[in-house]
């Protein structure tokens, strides 16, 4: 369909800003905000909800029909207390087990590991197939995480 995949940091204003850079009208965060940039400057759920059943209607369909296009993995989140905020690229060890987890992943999952913008935090989110396995991948991160800045 000729549509282009672009990550940019968390954040609304990120999305927006790289949505202007582009030239782009949508763009979104798993939270949920999803931005129609030819409507609007931010994530609205009404908007979202009309535009979702404006795709049902159009593609003569039930939502159940268009569930199986998404497929979603098990999450797992952690927050890990720091004394500073270091740029993580910045921290070898850290980078390592984030590494190391990416590829046990084999693309078949994520890593998204970040300070939170308001707490003493770093959060992590790890994402894949297997519950077990990504719970262990989340605490090898918090433990190096705790062991270098903690």
């Amino acid at each position: 369909m000729g549509i282009e995949h672009v990550m940019t940091k968390v954040g609304d204003r990120n999305v927006l800003n790289e949505m202007k850079k582009r030239g782009a009208i949508l763009g979104g965060e798993e939270s949920g905000h999803i931005i129609f940039l030819d409507h609007h400057k931010t994530g609205d759920g009404i908007l979202s909800a009309l535009k979702l059943l404006s795709a049902i209607k159009i593609l003569n369909s039930d939502l159940s029909e268009l569930s199986p296009i998404m497929k979603e993995f098990p999450q797992v989140k952690a927050n890990v207390q720091v004394s500073r905020k270091p740029d993580l690229k910045e921290i070898p060890e850290v980078m390592k087990v984030i590494k190391e987890v990416e590829d046990r992943l084999s693309g078949k999952g994520r890593v998204l590991v970040r300070y939170s913008g308001t707490e003493p935090l770093c959060r992590i989110m790890v994402e894949g197939e297997d519950m077990k396995k990504i719970k262990e991948y989340a605490d090898m991160i918090a433990s190096a995480i705790k062991n270098s800045i903690g």
